[in-house]
């Protein structure tokens, strides 16, 4: 049976910061109590271009995929970046990360977006070899200039 897959709703705040946190922590950054709750507030507030979506396990929340939508210079309809995708260390190889991917394919077609896009890195095969499952990875390199 498919996981139930849904919004994040206000009463799943408590699951989101302990999934975020392990999101966090395996990426090895430092995200302080401020972004994680302006994150939050941005994803519930339905004006912003941000959304998550939830999958269930036996009633719990058990993973999360959090997109950011944008205009694009070679678009007319919105872009769907898929910045973070994680599932509960425990509740691993249930395919609730192909479920919440299959999900957001389902609502970009519904919602008229042009694309779903995501990266991750190079070693992290776990990722990658479901990713590749849906498209293959491009020859785009990423460079990133931070500011604080």
């Amino acid at each position: 049976m498919p996981a139930p897959i849904r919004d994040l709703a206000p009463a799943d705040e408590a699951a989101f910061r302990r999934l975020f946190a392990g999101y966090a922590a395996f990426y090895e950054a430092a995200v302080d109590e401020a972004t994680v709750s302006a994150t939050l507030a941005r994803i519930l507030d339905p004006a912003a271009p941000m959304l998550c979506r939830i999958a269930e396990a036996e009633g719990a929340v058990a993973g999360f995929a959090v997109c950011v939508l944008h205009e694009g210079t070679f678009e007319t309809h919105p872009v769907a970046y898929l910045e973070d995708l994680y599932v509960d260390p425990a509740r691993r190889g249930a395919g609730l990360g192909r479920a919440l991917i299959e999900d957001l394919l389902a609502l970009g077609r519904a919602r008229g977006w042009s694309r779903l896009y995501w990266h991750t890195r190079a070693g992290n095969a776990a990722a990658r070899r479901l990713y590749d499952r849906f498209a293959e990875a491009d020859d785009f390199v990423r460079y990133m200039v931070r500011f604080r």
